[in-house]
């Protein structure tokens, strides 16, 4: 909802002041979601032991590539333009959310997250070369799929580019995983692996689908060791 002041609207004195304050008021009531607060057990885990959690059907904004040869995330051109589009089309729906005339919705916008795996043979998280990935934000439920579609178009006319084309909104659903949190250099994830791959055997679990991570912090902003980053995997028990 964009604050508009009562004097842009023609109104002076009095009526202004009674205005500001109804503006406020509509303002103050606006519903405000905290997501992050909401699934507290799945963006604020534990950095010191692995955690088991059942993760809900969720909504996502989704990209999906694979890593050129001889790149890493970080340096390649598709990964980087498709975080720019789910982040474009994150802040487009946030504001059409806070806009709508009716049951106006304010929330901030959730953290980038990635599924990875392997193209050919076996997963190995220090070799990125043959890696596919599928980039992805959460949406909060009442994003609607024409939302999207308007919020895409919108996007298209403001800020073209190719990875626009392969964005896609749908229903994403995990299940039963561990997870933990990783502080420090991504390159030192493979140490937290490990730990996950040692809970998994002493619990009687296998794993299943994709690497997850889920990036709390911005490495261009915060030092290597400070960042944060949610190690998610897919389980299912032993039989």
């Amino acid at each position: 909802m964009q604050k508009t002041l009562p004097e842009e609207l023609g109104v002076h004195g009095a009526a202004s002041t009674a205005l500001a304050v109804l503006l406020k008021g509509v303002l103050s009531s606006m519903e405000r979601l905290d997501l992050r607060k909401q699934l507290k057990h799945l963006y604020q885990p534990s950095a010191k032991m692995v955690e088991v959690v059942d993760v809900p059907e969720l909504k996502f904004a989704m990209v999906d590539g694979a890593i050129e040869p001889e790149c890493a995330p970080g340096s390649s051109p598709a990964f980087q333009q498709a975080i720019e589009a789910l982040y474009g089309i994150s802040f487009t729906l946030k504001f059409a959310s806070k806009q709508r005339s009716e049951d106006p919705i304010d929330y901030t916008v959730m953290p980038l997250e990635a599924l990875w795996w392997a193209l050919d043979g076996q997963f190995d998280i220090s070799h990125p070369g043959n890696w596919g990935w599928t980039a992805m934000i959460m949406q909060p439920d009442h994003i609607t799929d024409s939302m999207f579609d308007e919020g895409l178009a919108k996007l298209r006319n403001k800020r073209p580019s190719p990875a626009l084309d392969g964005l896609r909104f749908g229903v994403f659903h995990e299940g039963l995983s561990m997870q933990i949190m990783h502080i420090g250099p991504y390159g030192d994830e493979p140490a937290t692996l490990a730990r996950m791959e040692e809970f998994a055997r002493q619990n009687s679990y296998i794993l299943c689908g994709k690497h997850h991570e889920i990036y709390l912090g911005d490495p261009r902003r915060s030092a290597p060791e400070k960042l944060r980053t949610i190690l998610r995997h897919p389980i299912q028990a032993s039989r």
